[in-house]
């Protein structure tokens, strides 16, 4: 301990020292020095802030392993030297976008971006204010640009702002290029960064590509006419203070559907998201407001997006008429049963088409696609995969949807990101649908189980933050590989998946086989002979490891099975958790 706070010492004293940085840092730095606890020192500067195959993602403030502008600026440096080397043959032709969410020092930080790439000799498109991380994505397809950066930490706390870097197909950035932009980024010292802009590269973009996004979002309908006959479905909408506000009402308008009101307290831009504990739809608590406004009006449906608007939440209808939130994996299933049923119904579905989902991703989705004869894909967590998946077929076969269970879906190709705004659109016209039969999004999520079999989802966060945590989290996740569990809450284990080793291990005979993926991951699969599941994975922008847990009951048959068989299904959950030390 003494040795790794000598280390932070002498860091932070060479931030004193540096003539890089502004009086307010050092003024800062200065305070985390002098400070009797050290635990602020230690964790600012234990480290240099990853740069990850997404990006960057961290508290804000100062030190090398927080977000701020010298951070940022040594990764778009690095950003901008690989895409000098990677686009050789066409660097005095280079364009990137540029965007960013609502959180406190987004503005900054993207301007940070678009100054040092425009310093660099890139064309920069910079959005003139806040826009949805799809968007962004589209931008650049749009655009021909070779890459792009949107600043915003998703869904995490305020005191998180990030850096998300995407490749000229609009996707995050893959193999072979994460690595080399990654290997750059790690060799740019802080004298090395162009901090000066050229304001003559520099071209703000705002109102005509909305257009071109929402013209995009409007070739996601399948069926316009139920839209015509339930126009009037009344919609509540809220923005989470954040990159949803101005497009997702639009959006739905286009659309056709002209009921929709919006939670006023949440369309103000708010980095401090002072309504809510956390910006995150996947909180029960971050919809109250939503189901608050749905009541008094007497809503259909609420929905929200995410600060950047790329996660969705879907509040509907139960049995009883009062709120339900539709989980991830559920809001998944719906949109995979409506497109594989209206496509058939309408003639749309073609033998070529393909859908996607995450491994960690219930597998009802996959009981759909298999009854309906529909290729399904795996593919590890995170939208860039699914863009790969997307990318590999392109010109040969079509994408018709793909989602994880963290609340995002893709339902088209346009962009290569997860999409709240085309996805609400077509969450409110599979409620149009099912208005138009005489149901609720609740009654078709029951239709949905007693048709493909009921499964009930739980993921436990185990948080372990700074140095010590993280050192935690691998030792557990190397405890689970020695030692797997053979029994999962009275089920036992049949099949083991190792994605770090690429093998799928049989447990009766332990016999083993190659998984097939594009490279390794640090994720676990267990199988059980009953048809439970349970994935964990060290998140990748959280200081925390990730339980999923999926549990099968047979038993439901009807609607009315559909208590019980989540009441037993969560009793599976205590005694898996359980099984793994989680309680």
């Amino acid at each position: 301990m003494d040795t790794l706070l000598s280390q932070c010492r002498e860091e932070a004293q060479r931030w004193l020292d540096s003539p890089h940085y502004d009086a307010a840092t050092k003024q800062q730095v200065s305070a985390m020095l002098a400070a009797e606890d050290t635990s602020e020192l230690i964790d600012a500067f234990y480290r240099t802030l990853e740069f990850g195959t997404g990006g960057l993602r961290g508290i804000m403030g100062p030190g090398t392993n927080r977000m701020n502008r010298y951070i940022v600026g040594m990764a778009t440096q690095g950003f901008a030297n690989y895409l000098l080397k990677a686009f050789a043959d066409r660097k005095d032709d280079l364009s990137v976008v540029v965007g960013h969410d609502c959180r406190n020092n987004s503005r900054l930080f993207a301007e940070t971006t678009a100054a040092i790439f425009s310093a660099n000799g890139f064309t920069v498109y910079l959005f003139e204010s806040l826009r949805p991380t799809p968007e962004v994505s589209f931008a650049i397809r749009h655009l021909g640009a070779q890459a792009g950066v949107n600043v915003t930490a998703s869904h995490n706390p305020k005191e998180y702002n990030g850096y998300k870097a995407y490749w000229a197909d609009g996707a995050q950035v893959l193999a072979p290029h994460d690595k080399g932009i990654i290997d750059e980024v790690n060799r740019v010292s802080i004298e090395q960064v162009k901090f000066t802009a050229d304001w003559s590269r520099i071209h703000i973009i705002g109102g005509d590509m909305d257009y071109d996004y929402m013209q995009a979002v409007r070739r996601v309908m399948i069926d316009q006419e139920v839209i015509r006959r339930q126009h009037d479905l009344n919609i509540v909408y809220s923005a989470m203070h954040g990159a949803g506000r101005v497009l997702v009402p639009m959006c739905l308008r286009s659309w056709g559907f002209d009921n929709i009101h919006v939670v006023p307290e949440q369309m103000v831009i708010d980095g401090n998201f002072s309504t809510v504990v956390s910006p995150n739809p996947e909180n029960p608590e971050a919809m109250t407001l939503g189901m608050r406004l749905g009541t008094r009006l007497g809503a259909d449906l609420v929905v929200a997006t995410d600060p950047d608007a790329d996660r969705l939440a879907i509040v509907c209808r139960d049995a009883k008429g009062e709120w339900m939130i539709i989980n991830g994996n559920q809001t998944v299933m719906m949109f995979i049963y409506y497109i594989i049923k209206n496509k058939q119904t309408l003639g749309q579905l073609r033998p070529s088409d393909f859908l996607v989902k995450t491994i960690v991703t219930t597998e009802v989705v996959a009981e759909m696609a298999r009854k309906n004869g529909v290729e399904l894909r795996d593919c590890y967590t995170g939208f860039k995969w699914i863009a790969h998946e997307i990318a590999l077929s392109e010109g040969k076969q079509q994408y018709i949807g793909g989602g994880e269970e963290s609340f995002g879906f893709l339902p088209y190709d346009s962009v290569r990101d997860k999409d709240a705004p085309a996805s609400i659109c077509l969450i409110a016209e599979i409620a149009a649908w099912a208005k138009d039969q005489g149901m609720t999004l609740y009654d078709l999520l029951m239709q949905i189980y007693c048709e493909y079999g009921f499964s009930y989802e739980h993921t436990v966060n185990v948080v372990r933050p700074g140095k010590t945590g993280a050192d935690e989290i691998r030792a557990m996740m190397e405890h689970f590989r020695q030692c797997p569990p053979t029994d999962l809450g009275g089920s036992s284990v049949a099949i083991i998946k190792d994605y770090q080793s690429l093998q799928q291990t049989t447990a009766a005979d332990g016999g083993q086989t190659p998984i097939a993926m594009p490279e390794s991951s640090n994720v676990l699969q267990w199988f059980c002979t009953d048809g439970c599941k349970v994935s964990v994975r060290p998140s990748g922008t959280e200081p925390k490891i990730k339980f999923y847990i999926e549990v099968k009951d047979a038993a439901m048959k009807t609607a009315a099975d559909y208590a019980d068989s989540l009441a037993r299904a969560k009793k599976k959950v205590e005694a898996i958790k359980q099984s793994l030390g989680l309680e």
